[in-house]
């Protein structure tokens, strides 16, 4: 049931909106796995390769458990379905990211992209849309691609 979005505002890193059903909040957490579901669907579907990497994604940066994680994962899934009108919305909430934590989700998302062991060039183009949608500037986009390299590089 898609809601009417009556007004959005920003409190710190957290997004609030209003909408014809009552008030709802959205924070970092939200943001961060609406942006890797995105990313995760740029070929099309979701593959199970790519789910399980985003609920260990969210997992260790956030601190989670793993059913704390999937409820997450699904909580955003439904919302979006439900509320495509909150995306706007959230690209602002990106603005109130540290280049540190911007840095951070383009390592996730590139992580999320070679989940399944195949190079889509979907896949990067709708990574290259999600970080261009949210700000991140290519300077950081370059780091977050250094240190995936770093991580998935045989050793010296």
């Amino acid at each position: 049931m898609t809601e009417d979005i009556v007004s959005t505002r920003l409190e710190g890193t957290t997004l609030i909106i209003e909408t014809s059903a009552g008030t709802k909040t959205y924070g970092s957490k939200f943001l961060v796995a609406g942006l890797l579901v995105f990313v995760a669907r740029g070929s099309g579907q979701i593959e199970p390769e790519e789910s399980a990497k985003i609920i260990a994604l969210i997992q260790d940066y956030f601190h989670l458990q793993g059913a704390e994680s999937l409820e997450l994962i699904t909580t955003v899934m439904a919302e979006l379905a439900d509320n495509p009108g909150i995306v706007e919305p959230l690209i602002e909430l990106a603005a109130a990211l540290s280049d540190g934590d911007k840095e951070d989700i383009a390592l996730m998302g590139l992580k999320v992209v070679a989940a399944d062991g195949r190079r889509d060039f979907a896949e990067m183009e709708q990574f290259n849309r999600a970080m261009e949608a949210i700000g991140i500037a290519p300077d950081i986009v370059h780091r977050a691609f250094d240190r995936y390299f770093a991580e998935t590089m045989p050793g010296d």
